[in-house]
């Protein structure tokens, strides 16, 4: 069993228009659509809250289809040169759609030390 195996969520809840997943070193705070289906996201904005410092890191959370999609979508109104380019500041791309699943993505970030690398660092409150 593997370090993100084991800190599979403790606690998945709603709070407000956030859908919060807490595991022992981390709360996520996904920000899906209202009335998504949460095995089905395939886009939505991240904020994370490591246990160990308090520390927020964020970013948006993409899959590969979706990236397609847009790309595609890009080709049809001319944006970003025509489709042929996707970009985003703090995007994360992963390959399975789902909440549950990112949440597994960030906590394997976390066990292999890439997480510091993907996700940007919010300022303090």
């Amino acid at each position: 069993m593997t370090n993100s195996e084991r800190s599979a969520a403790t606690q998945q809840r709603w709070d407000g228009p956030w859908y919060r997943v807490r595991t022992d070193h981390f709360e996520a705070s996904f920000l899906p659509g209202e009335g998504e289906d949460l095995e089905a996201v395939c886009n939505v904005d991240v904020e994370v809250r490591l246990a160990k410092d308090g520390s927020r890191w964020s970013a948006t959370v993409f899959t590969v289809a979706e990236v397609a999609r847009l790309m595609e979508k890009g080709a049809r109104t001319g944006e970003d040169l025509g489709g042929r380019y996707f970009w985003c500041s703090d995007g994360l791309i992963v390959r399975d759609p789902g909440i549950e699943n990112m949440a597994q993505v960030i906590a394997g970030l976390l066990d292999s030390g890439e997480f510091e690398h993907v996700l940007q660092r919010l300022g303090d409150e």
